[in-house]
């Protein structure tokens, strides 16, 4: 899947820019789009040398507490819930507890913390894996969940809101929690499908529907809470169950007369190795998704969605189903976010602060864009990433299942939005 997508990248980008050269006048695209090659080439390695630090304090960590016993002690104590989800997995395997991490620091908006546990996790479940170049059930479950991440504190969304002048930030917060669990949902019960592993038997549905329980009740409470007051203490209680954990892990090694430090150069040293092995997957998959963008295919396709809402829009009209031609269908304009999300965070970050400085911070749309922001993951990051740390080739459907996780999202973040801002649509 990973190889026609890939190559669709550069196939689409030159058939986009042969346009935009011949009927659109832009002469300069190809070398845009070949100075894209050297731009996203030089970022994907400064990513990986930025990784590289946190995944060796991580994984030092992570050593740490193999080394006390207590991985296995996790492992034990969260099988239950885990193996509905992950039925190959055998009891007490280390896997376990890197997963509930890597799910921990992802639902408390740690991504600096999701990541390291998520590649240990990643290579822990292919030990397991019987074709070491084709993705597992296991490992595409936890790809699905990854790039859908519910998210309770989505701090980083709320940094960049309040940089670009909103007075409260968190009045989006229940808008992504609501769509980030609908991707959820979709792309683990598309997983379990195709898998082959029974909803309602294995207590799936059941555990979706005390997530969903749980989100109505967060925002009852979270209601009686000033708004000023939620992005402090969401920053403060995800710090200190992070800052937790490390402590946990150095005690307990203790406790057991582990040598900490020793085990933690130990795993330090693994981290630095992982971290450089995944360099060629994310320069790979950084310059596709860069030649993409610079082609202008992206545009192009936003602007064919344009015109047909205003086909509709003018139907619509003649109708009498809307009073003014001039109505449009405003969550065109947030589109450009909404695409770009599952291919680069940076970008979709950039599209996000465009929009919000064009529209304002008071309009409906600048809403709907710092929602998909936080609705879903970067799918495309996220494949580079996990399964080139582990030598994937053969991603089986892992990214159509990705996508329609994002897509779900999205949807769900559009909507959201016209709920929760009626008064400015």
């Amino acid at each position: 899947m990973l190889n026609f997508i890939w190559s669709g990248f550069f196939l689409l980008s030159f058939i986009a820019a042969l346009y935009q050269t011949f009927f659109n006048g832009q002469t300069i695209v190809f070398s845009t789009m070949l100075k894209s090659t050297f731009e996203m080439s030089k970022l994907g390695f400064e990513l990986s040398l930025g990784l590289t630090g946190v995944m060796a304090f991580w994984l030092g960590i992570m050593k740490v507490g193999e080394k006390s016993g207590l991985i296995n002690l996790m492992a034990k104590l969260f099988y239950p819930l885990l193996k509905k989800f992950f039925p190959e997995i055998p009891e007490s395997h280390p896997a376990i507890s890197s997963l509930m991490l890597n799910f921990t620091a992802n639902f408390l908006g740690i991504d600096n913390a999701a990541t390291p546990f998520g590649l240990k996790a990643m290579q822990q479940l292919q030990e397991l894996n019987p074709n070491k170049k084709t993705a597992s059930n296991a490992q595409i479950m936890f790809l699905v969940i990854n790039t859908s991440a519910v998210t309770l504190i989505p701090i980083s969304v709320f940094t960049y809101l309040y940089e670009l002048g909103f007075q409260n930030p968190t009045e989006v917060f229940f808008p992504i929690l609501m769509a980030t669990f609908c991707s959820t949902l979709v792309g683990v019960s598309v997983t379990c499908v195709i898998q082959k592993i029974p909803l309602i038997r294995s207590g799936i549905l059941l555990l979706l529907g005390l997530g969903a329980s749980f989100i109505v009740v967060s925002y009852l409470l979270l209601k009686k809470v000033p708004a000023v007051s939620i992005q402090s203490y969401s920053l403060s209680i995800s710090s200190f169950l992070i800052f937790g954990i490390i402590i946990f892990f150095i005690g307990y090694a203790l406790l057991k007369k582990v040598d900490v430090y020793e085990a933690f150069i130990e795993g330090a040293k693994d981290g630095f190795q992982i971290a450089v092995g995944i360099i060629p997957y994310l320069i790979t998959m950084l310059v596709g998704i860069g030649v993409f963008k610079a082609s202008g295919c992206l545009d192009l396709f936003i602007s064919f969605i344009s015109t047909i809402c205003d086909f509709f829009n003018m139907l619509f009209f003649k109708l009498g189903l809307i009073e003014q031609r001039t109505h449009q269908f405003k969550f065109v304009s947030a589109l450009p976010t909404a695409f770009m999300k599952p291919l680069s965070g940076s970008g979709a970050r950039a599209m996000m602060t465009q929009t919000i400085q064009e529209f304002g911070v008071n309009s409906i749309v600048s809403k709907m864009v710092a929602v998909i922001q936080g609705s879903t993951e970067t799918t495309f990051y996220i494949l580079a990433v996990y399964f080139g740390s582990v030598k994937i080739r053969f991603t089986r459907y892992a990214a159509l299942v990705g996508l329609t996780a994002d897509l779900a999202g999205i949807v769900a973040a559009i909507i959201a939005t016209y709920l929760f801002f009626p008064d400015l649509s």
